[in-house]
């Protein structure tokens, strides 16, 4: 179920605590059985990546160094060598998200801290 929809497809987004209040950041919205990602600039229009639930800590490993570069099966992460980082779907054509060198460390800060961690108590619903 990797693809892009609406922003609309997800409720509840939420960022890093470590964003700045005033600045975009990386939004993420758990919802039924996929997580959502989309990014604050587009203003809720852009596109919005969906991850299986199942996919997100490889996701989240890889992005922490935990795991190895490319290896989650579900989200193409390209780090650019000024520090922004472009997400896309690997299975479905979908939009690509692009975020700035401080926009990604205030998400990995954030996936450090464990603020992006699925539910415990097996509800999605964050």
């Amino acid at each position: 179920m990797n693809n892009t929809h609406s922003a609309s497809a997800a409720q509840s987004w939420f960022k890093s605590s470590f964003s700045n209040p005033s600045q975009e950041c990386v939004e993420v919205s758990f919802g039924g059985d996929v997580v959502h990602i989309r990014d604050t600039k587009d203003h809720g229009t852009g596109p919005v990546l969906s991850v299986p639930a199942r996919d997100w800590a490889a996701f989240l490993d890889e992005v922490t160094g935990r795991a190895p570069a490319d290896s989650n099966p579900a989200i193409e992460t390209v780090v650019h060598t000024d520090g922004a980082v472009d997400l896309r779907t690997r299975h479905e054509t979908a939009g690509t998200l692009s975020y700035t060198a401080g926009e990604w460390s205030a998400f990995v800060a954030g996936v450090h801290g464990s603020e992006f961690d699925l539910p415990a108590n097996g509800s999605m619903a964050a």
